[in-house]
Order: structure tokens, then C-alpha cells, then sequence
């Protein structure tokens, strides 16, 4: 959905766009073509391997009228402290592209897919996280494999699938992503494997997202983005699970409707105004003729606002 994003950054000659999610710099390349001379582009990646991607192809960027180009390595979850170190008093738009990344998927020892034999490792930043996946597996208890499981992927068997986690372990540690797979598909009868994908996707998930804090990160980085908005700035968030959209989607509403007085009461006397309008009270999401091309987009969902 690399058209629509676009279209509903409004970008504008001269002005201050960060892409929070830079990876191949696959947007932001586009992006750049829209800020002009005076423009300044501020790609964030907490993957290394992205980040020099990404500068080898913004070096490509036609000459002259290129913007200024600063490539940051960290995590949009430390937003703040990110952008103070860029010196600047604001921004006019900033774009969130969701999820695990095509590089990490594609990369076998990065231990994202679950149809590869991998170190189960799953780190978006191996050089500061400590935490892996193969530590969660081996170390939390029971109820809390079923607790982050049943969370973070609403995955029916999830308790069924922790125990038979605890039991694996105690034979051999988890060590690889193959001996993770044939332990969640052995947990989830047969009868349930027949439909809705890989047995493991949902599980491989939930282990991404606690190993990395995702959705806690989401929301740092969403306040710290509304914050740094100038006004008129606009906000993009493409999502690709139900748990991202419906953070995105409550942290819009919270700053769209802010007020807190009974409902009853005639006048507003709390005094919270409105920080953002909403651009789009429902997802865009993916056309058929994307889908065919791309099947990720299919669970795509983009959400916009404007700061007031």
C-alpha cells in the first residue's frame, strides 16, 4: 500500500518527514522525491542490516533537489530521545510500516520464519536485546507461555501448546525454530490443523512480540509521534495484526476525543481539547489487484490523523 501511504502523508516541499520504519527504504525513497532541496528525511531502523540497505539506496536518489537525509539506528519506542538528537522543533508527517520486516523474514539465522531451520533467536536488534526466543521457550513457566500465546496471537490451543512446550524442554532445550514447529503442531490436535495456515504462525508471533516488547513499543512511539507533530502534521500507521490496529485505533480516539465530562452534561467544562483530527474512522485497506501481487497485504489495515 506504498500509494496510499503517500497519498495520505501530504508531503510537501521543505518539510520534515520520519519514516519510524525504514527498512529497505522502499517508501521513503518515494518520500524524498517530495521534499524538495530544503526537505529533511529522518529514516529510523533498529535492524543494522536495514539501515545499510537503506543508505545504499537513498544514495541512488536523482540529483540535484534531493532532501537532507538522516538514517538513525534505533527504536521508534525511543522516539524522544531520537529526534532531540536531530535538533529540530518538529515534524510534518511521520509513517509506521508495521511488523517483521521482510530482510529478518528472509534471513534463515535471524530465526523469524517458522518453515525454516533456525536459531530461535528472534531479535529485531541483536546488537542491545538480550532476550530470545529460545530463552522464553525454555525458561517461562507454564501459564506464562500460555498467557503470552492466548495474548498476542489468540491462539485457541494456547494453553495445551505451553504444556506441551514445558514438556519438550525438560527431554532437550529448545535450541531450533524446527523443534519449536513439531512441538506446537504435536500440541494442536489434527483435526485443527486442517484450516487457517501454519499451525506455528501464531505461536512464532506471540514469541516475536514478547521477545521484542512490541506492543509497548508501539505505544511510546505513538505518543512521542503525536507530541512531535506540528500542526497539520499528519500521522500514518499501517498495521498487519488485530492487536497493532486496535492499539493504533484506541491511541487516535484517546487524542480525537479527549474529554471527560459526564455525557449528560450540556457544555464541556473539563477543558481537554482535541489534539488530532481523524483522517479515516475505518482502516484503508488493500485492493484486490494488491493482494494478488502481494498476499501480506491482504491483513493490512492504514489508519491516519492530523494534528489539530
Amino acid at each position: 500500500m506504498q500509494a496510499e501511504c503517500l497519498e495520505q502523508l501530504q508531503l510537501k516541499p521543505n518539510s520534515t518527514f520520519v519514516d519510524a520504519t525504514l527498512g529497505f527504504a522502499g517508501h521513503s525513497f518515494q518520500a524524498a522525491q517530495q521534499l524538495g532541496l530544503d526537505g529533511l528525511l529522518i529514516g529510523i531502523d533498529q535492524d543494522t542490516e536495514a539501515l545499510a540497505a537503506a543508505q545504499r539506496k537513498l544514495a541512488a536518489l536523482p540529483e540535484p533537489g534531493g532532501p537532507r537525509i538522516k538514517l538513525l539506528h534505533g527504536n521508534f519506542g525511543a522516539l524522544d530521545d531520537l529526534l532531540v538528537g536531530c535538533t529540530i522543533p518538529g515534524i510534518d508527517a511521520i509513517l509506521f510500516d508495521l511488523g517483521v520486516s521482510s530482510v529478518q523474514i528472509d534471513t534463515p539465522e535471524r530465526g523469524f520464519a517458522f518453515k525454516e531451520k533456525a536459531p530461535l533467536d528472534m531479535r529485531m536488534d541483536p546488537s542491545t536485546q538480550t532476550l530470545t526466543a529460545a530463552e522464553v521457550v525454555n525458561t517461562y513457566n507454564a501459564a506464562d507461555l500460555a498467557r503470552i500465546i492466548r495474548a498476542y496471537s489468540d491462539e485457541k490451543w494456547a494453553s495445551r501448546i505451553a504444556d506441551f512446550i514445558v514438556s519438550a524442554r525438560q527431554e532437550r532445550p529448545f535450541a531450533t525454530s524446527d523443534q519449536l514447529v513439531e512441538v506446537v503442531k504435536a500440541a494442536i490436535p489434527a483435526s485443527a490443523r486442517r484450516a487457517g495456515g501454519h499451525p506455528a504462525k501464531r505461536t512464532f508471533q506471540a514469541l516475536r512480540i514478547e521477545v521484542n516488547a512490541e506492543l509497548d513499543v508501539l505505544r511510546r512511539g505513538l505518543d512521542a509521534a503525536i507530541r512531535w507533530l506540528n500542526p497539520g502534521g499528519r500521522i500514518v500507521v499501517m498495521s498487519y495484526h488485530s492487536l497493532e490496529d486496535r492499539i493504533v485505533k484506541d491511541a487516535f480516539q484517546r487524542m480525537s476525543d479527549r474529554c471527560t465530562c459526564p455525557p449528560d452534561l450540556p457544555v464541556c467544562t473539563c477543558g481537554k481539547q482535541p489534539v488530532l483530527d481523524l483522517v479515516t474512522r475505518k482502516p484503508l485497506m488493500a485492493s484486490p489487484e494488491e493482494v494478488e501481487r502481494n498476499p501480506r497485504a491482504r491483513s493490512a489495515k492504514l489508519r491516519v490523523a492530523q494534528k489539530r
